[in-house]
């Protein structure tokens, strides 16, 4: 299972490189370090609420917009709970006496 911030880290990353925008660029505009905004991007840090939303401000990128994007990046990487089914008489007695 990935780390939420590796996910925000990658739709950080796929936004700013979608709009043609270097590290230091966003960076400068965010004010944040360059090599912090690197490790967001990377995953290595967890970026506080205020960080986040001025590296989304930078972005022109609302909060929600990042966030919808990483539920993405979640439901695509959870594992699935399989549900075994009963599929005969016996088998759903057996399940109902546990």
């Amino acid at each position: 299972m990935e780390l939420m911030r590796t996910h925000i880290g990658h739709s950080l990353r796929a936004a700013r490189i979608s709009q043609g925008r270097t590290l230091r660029a966003v960076a400068s505009d965010a004010r944040v370090s360059l090599g912090y905004l690197s490790e967001v991007e990377r995953g290595q840090k967890e970026a506080s609420s205020e960080l986040l939303n001025a590296i989304c401000r930078a972005l022109n990128l609302s909060l929600s917009t990042v966030l919808t994007d990483v539920i993405d990046l979640v439901k695509r990487h959870e594992t699935p709970v399989l549900t075994v089914v009963p599929t005969s008489e016996a088998e759903l007695s057996d399940v109902n006496a546990a």
